[in-house]
């Protein structure tokens, strides 16, 4: 490829001012790129009112340069807008990977991006490596209903780009002492798209809200037979400090809403069998003694 590109790039989210668990998850990621391909470890935050103490907290997880773009009009996402100022930032820097998270905003902007770029995406990735002998990313995910793993590289075109499932690494531990700078990036005001507009919000109900966050969920199918049942799931759900998640079967039938749908069709959730039922059962033991 005669042109250049370098460095890696994880995409951080915010809401109301505080970045999200997500993004730190990304650097953690990213770090173990970068450290492979000896490339520097970029952070983007596109979006408002993130303080500059709340950004400098990507540098203690991991990043070297923090860029951020923040405007009242970014404070909202809408996928046109966002879109148009991450491809300004990657016309500018050029770098040679892109990871965000695999939420609700990384899924819409992503394809977005990488389809106008014309470079390829790999979705919801649980493992990345960077081949040493020809720097390509091997993006690995599952595929056939999560039966077997595929690892997908994109040898041709640049950047390269992943999204990644939430909560499948951990964040590494925050380093005050670390060096990185934040560089404030003005929003350029043709960037924003005036055909779209936020008319309004309506924030998700708190047992609904952060699925994907959660460290329990108690999910439900058709077997629950009717909505009312659905109240039983809620009850344990409280006990355990969790959430209540659904089949798309289920969301289908109204028994729960869409925001609940776990699955290949809803919010990926991770979590092992052959991980968390040991762990479980030990913990039933130990409450039973």
């Amino acid at each position: 490829m005669s042109e250049r590109y370098s460095n890696v790039w994880t995409i951080a989210e915010a809401r109301d001012g505080k970045l999200k668990s997500v993004s730190y998850e990304l650097l953690a990621r990213g770090r173990s790129l970068a450290d492979a391909s000896g490339e520097k470890l970029v952070s983007v935050l596109i979006g408002a009112n993130v303080s500059d103490a709340e950004l400098r907290t990507l540098i203690d997880h991991g990043a070297d340069l923090v860029l951020s773009v923040q405007d009242d009009a970014l404070d909202a996402f809408i996928v046109e807008t966002y879109s148009n100022v991450l491809m300004d930032l990657v016309r500018q820097f050029r770098p040679n990977i892109i990871l965000a998270a695999a939420t609700n905003n990384g899924r819409t902007l992503m394809p977005h991006v990488a389809m106008r770029l014309h470079t390829g995406l790999t979705a919801d990735c649980t493992d990345l490596q960077v081949d040493m002998n020809t720097g390509d990313l091997l993006q690995t995910r599952p595929a056939i209903g999560g039966n077997i793993l595929a690892t997908i590289k994109t040898p041709n075109h640049r950047p390269q780009m992943a999204t990644v499932r939430p909560r499948s690494t951990q964040a590494l531990p925050a380093d005050a002492r670390r060096a990185g700078d934040v560089q404030q990036i003005n929003l350029k005001p043709e960037l924003v798209d005036k055909r779209v507009r936020l008319l309004a919000f309506e924030a998700e109900a708190a047992d609904e809200s952060n699925l994907q966050d959660s460290d329990v969920i108690v999910s439900g199918g058709r077997g629950m037979k009717k909505a009312d049942n659905f109240r039983l799931l809620h009850d344990l759900a409280k006990r355990l400090n969790g959430k209540v998640g659904a089949s798309r079967d289920a969301v289908d039938r109204g028994w729960a809403k869409y925001s609940q749908q776990v699955g290949l069709s809803g919010k990926t959730v991770v979590g092992d069998a052959f991980q968390v039922l040991p762990e479980l059962i030990a913990r039933l033991e130990e409450r039973k003694s």
